[in-house]
């Protein structure tokens, strides 16, 4: 080669090498990657902007609305967050936003690996150069979904809250994005909305069966046929994908749900060694659902079976398994917390359709599946509930202390018919108002005769016009 000359192969730009940490392992990025997440930003950015709206059932949840703070939108795998998302976007779409100034970027993508939180500022460029006129100068939204698959994700999310004109959702899945440690990587800066699987009247919506008017101006028709929707829906459950299928199909789709929590949001998430226990542990809980649990029996019996737990594990993996939204447990409702910690706690699957893969007698139980269902909407309206022992020995399903100050007693009964039964919930109800005087007793029923006679201050409320909001 002649002096002077250049080598082709001189002129290729040799990429710089990064080196981070990612999962305990040293990771390798080169440079030129950097060009590549920037074009699949542009190009998901504007393929996002340009789909069409996505035609969804309406969700009732509740978002704080607090000013300056970014919203965290949690619940169980497949319950419907990123649709929520979705339904968000399209509601300010509606009120007149541009879709330019609404922007839902989903991080659940192959080409994204190896992306950082420092690589973050890439997707703000790529935005702000297709819609210039937006910085600064008017308030878009994101919708970031998964975002949680980004170490460092909460450094960029804190920023754009205090250098940019943003309003920030943020979504994914429980693994790694669960209510306790939003609130702990936001330092304050987020605040939560829950999603849960369908309530009756999301999934009445879903099906077309909304009632349209409120159900006091309901014909006896259709509050018949509202009877028979409750009885399918305790059945059922409410998460979206398992409606209308058949039982076998849903069987098979709940039971892939619960494999996922209990694989990724709690064995693998928090490095449990003890798969088996688990799922002994799960089986007991959803298969007594709306029933008593204690972790000292619990152990006892595993110990007396021979096998090696620590009773801080069990404790663990309960709060794991709440962490996931698979159940919610109940405590004893008392200011005394040796009492709360002594008494077992009741507990409640996440939806009544997770109920008959777990219980082994074959029986449907309409009975606490209808009490897991006042539970749900109970939690809906914000209640911190507890449930009631009282002195004459008695037990109330719910003590419910909602965010308005109001108290509320509930008891509740799938069937009223026979005439001893009204009396002996009555009875349990007035037995708890010695406790909580300022409270309203409600007994939600699902069947019962045309006339119930009640002493004065017990309300009678038919279940299915209860849980759809009417009643309460």
């Amino acid at each position: 080669m002649a002096v002077g000359a250049k080598s082709s192969a001189a002129r290729v730009p040799f990429p710089q090498v990064k080196l981070y940490f990612l999962n305990g392992r040293i990771q390798i990025k080169l440079t030129f990657m950097n060009d590549q997440f920037r074009a699949i930003f542009r190009q998901k950015i504007l393929d996002t902007q340009a789909a069409p709206l996505p035609a969804l059932t309406r969700r009732d949840v509740w978002l704080p609305a607090v000013p300056g703070k970014a919203l965290a939108v949690i619940g169980m795998r497949r319950a419907g967050k990123t649709s929520f998302l979705w339904q968000l976007l399209a509601q300010r779409h509606a009120q007149g936003m541009p879709r330019q100034g609404l922007l839902y970027f989903s991080f659940e993508d192959e080409r994204l690996a190896g992306l950082q939180g420092s690589d973050l500022d890439m997707l703000l460029d790529e935005y702000y150069r297709l819609h210039p006129q937006w910085r600064d100068q008017r308030r878009c939204t994101f919708f970031l979904d998964e975002i949680q698959v980004v170490p460092g994700w909460e450094l960029f999310a804190r920023r754009l809250l205090d250098s940019e004109n943003v309003e920030l959702f943020l979504s994914g899945s429980s693994a790694k994005l669960l209510s306790r440690e939003v609130a702990t990587s936001m330092r304050g800066r987020a605040l939560e909305a829950v999603v849960s699987p369908f309530s009756l009247r999301e999934a009445l919506r879903h099906a077309g069966q909304e009632p349209a008017v409120a159900s006091d101006r309901l014909p006896k028709a259709e509050l018949s046929q509202l009877d028979a929707a409750l009885d399918r829906y305790l059945a059922e459950g409410g998460f979206p994908e398992a409606q209308g299928l058949d039982a076998r199909s849903r069987g098979e789709l709940l039971r892939s749900y619960v494999d996922v929590v209990l694989l990724r949001d709690v064995l693998e998430r928090h490095n449990l060694s003890q798969p088996q226990v688990l799922r002994w542990l799960v089986q007991q809980l959803l298969g007594n659902a709306a029933g008593g649990f204690s972790i000292n029996k619990f152990h006892a019996d595993l110990r007396s079976r021979g096998v090696p737990v620590a009773k801080e594990t069990l404790h663990q993996m309960l709060a794991h398994l709440e962490d996931a939204f698979l159940l919610h447990s109940v405590a004893l409702a008392t200011d005394s917390v040796r009492r709360q910690q002594v008494n077992p706690r009741k507990v409640y699957p996440v939806d009544t359709g997770l109920m008959a893969l777990f219980d082994k007698s074959g029986k449907p139980n309409g009975g606490h599946a209808l009490e897991t269902a006042v539970l749900h909407a109970l939690l809906r309206r914000g209640a911190q509930v507890g449930y009631v022992l009282t002195p004459g020995g008695f037990e109330v399903d719910f003590y419910a202390h909602l965010p308005d100050g109001q108290q509320w007693l509930v008891q509740v009964c799938l069937d009223i018919g026979d005439a001893a039964t009204p009396q002996r919930e009555v009875r349990a109800l007035q037995d708890a108002q010695a406790l909580w005087p300022r409270a309203r007793c409600l007994l939600v029923a699902q069947y019962m005769p045309a006339k119930v006679a009640l002493p004065d201050g017990m309300e009678l409320h038919q279940a299915s016009v209860w849980l759809l909001g009417d009643g309460g």
